[in-house]
């Protein structure tokens, strides 16, 4: 799994231009077969002082380290989003979702709306 997430020593770095995620994310694993990917909002991140940003990237590495399908994450304080990509697998990202917000509950899954009618 490759983590791109940013600690308080890099927090210096986060203002420099990266690569943009679609040129950094991973489309197909290991084995050629397409990944899955979801997005998350973290409010305020970026403004939180260093050790509590320190502490959520570790919080957030920790969940993902669990989860076997996750094959990529990204972490962009800019913005405040967090960037997951993994193996599909049912229920997959709902797990890791979840697991997530019961470390940072104050995340938001990004998604579009669906009209239950």
């Amino acid at each position: 799994m490759k983590v791109r997430i940013y600690t308080s020593a890099a927090l210096a770095d986060a203002a420099s231009p990266a690569l943009p995620l679609w040129q950094v994310a991973p489309t197909r694993d290991s084995s050629g077969h397409l990944l899955t990917d979801f997005m998350m909002l973290i409010p305020r991140l970026r403004t939180r002082p260093p050790l509590e940003i320190e502490r959520a990237s570790r919080d957030i590495q920790a969940v993902l380290a669990l989860h076997r399908d996750v094959v990529f994450a990204d972490l962009n304080l800019k913005l405040n989003l967090l960037w997951v990509s993994l193996r599909p697998r049912p229920g997959a990202i709902s797990e890791l979702v979840a697991a997530i917000r019961l470390r940072i509950p104050e995340a938001r899954l990004v998604a579009h709306y669906v009209d239950p009618r």
